[in-house]
């Protein structure tokens, strides 16, 4: 089918997450990333059937799948796990083995593919902003060779020239193990690494590469061949507006302030938890 139909940018995202998957990969979901699984589970419903996920969420591996929700998330992924695992033996022992695919969102990126989940200032002991932490990114980070990077809201605070702090290991003289980033993701194009540096190589619809430049804290490489990004299909939009997600949860990604909490509201009332 044709990518004609009309569509937001959590739907072009997601598409473009679920077609990095190739059938019988496992991929990593995090503990609040519904624009990333809803990718996921698109690629299982269509190219992918034999992908697995391991699950943050109840640290959970699992197979099957469930339609994405906000209050009763455990429930839904606890109960399509095939085992559970602790978080820590998790990080440190299995998936370093089984080389998946994982997204992280970043707070700050640099250049070569470090990021910044911990803090937005120069004192740590009194930040600016505190954010979530780290995790197990930085056990993660420093062997991965298919990590992936995703920004819903491409801006210079976001990609910049030097990190606060650092939580995830880019392309870096000092790696003994894995590699950096192999791809990132926003809301207005996507890139890869060239020689440790962070390259443009497609823009999304309607988005110029002088846009994403002048959004952008550093300068870009840029393929000699950018392309557009293909629209979705009326059958990916369907699928995540029907059976994927009908909540929306994969909007409150893109959305911060009064209109996030807005949205976090009319999700709860149509679960019937308020």
């Amino acid at each position: 089918m044709g990518g004609t139909a009309e569509y937001t940018i959590d739907e072009l995202m997601s598409v473009c997450i679920a077609r990095r998957i190739r059938n019988g990969d496992i991929a990593v979901q995090g503990i609040a990333t519904p624009l990333v699984v809803a990718g996921y589970l698109l690629a299982k419903l269509t190219h992918a059937p034999d992908l697995r996920f391991a699950s943050a969420i109840g640290q959970g591996f699992c197979q099957d799948w469930a339609i994405l929700g906000l209050a009763r998330a455990e429930e839904l992924w606890l109960d399509k796990a095939l085992t559970t695992i602790g978080f820590v033996t998790v990080v440190a022992d299995v998936l370093p083995r089984l080389y998946p695919i994982e997204y992280f969102r970043p707070a700050q990126v640099d250049a070569h593919g470090s990021f910044n989940n911990i803090a937005i200032g120069k004192d740590y002991r009194h930040p600016r902003m505190r954010l979530p932490g780290t995790g197990g990114i930085p056990d993660v980070s420093v062997v991965s060779d298919n990590m992936h990077l995703y920004v819903p809201r491409h801006s210079r605070a976001v990609f910049v020239s030097k990190l606060d702090f650092v939580s995830g290991l880019g392309y870096s003289a000092g790696r003994r193990y894995g590699r950096g980033p192999v791809y990132l993701l926003s809301n207005l194009g996507q890139f890869d690494w060239v020689d440790g540096r962070m390259r443009l190589f497609a823009c999304h619809p309607g988005v110029s590469v002088e846009r994403i430049q002048a959004k952008t804290g550093f300068e870009l490489m840029i393929a000699p061949d950018v392309y557009e990004t293909p629209p979705p299909t009326t059958e990916e939009l369907r699928l995540l507006r029907e059976v994927i997600d009908p909540l929306g949860l994969r909007r409150l990604e893109t959305l911060g302030g009064a209109a996030r909490k807005a949205l976090l509201r009319e999700i709860l009332a149509k679960e019937d938890v308020l």
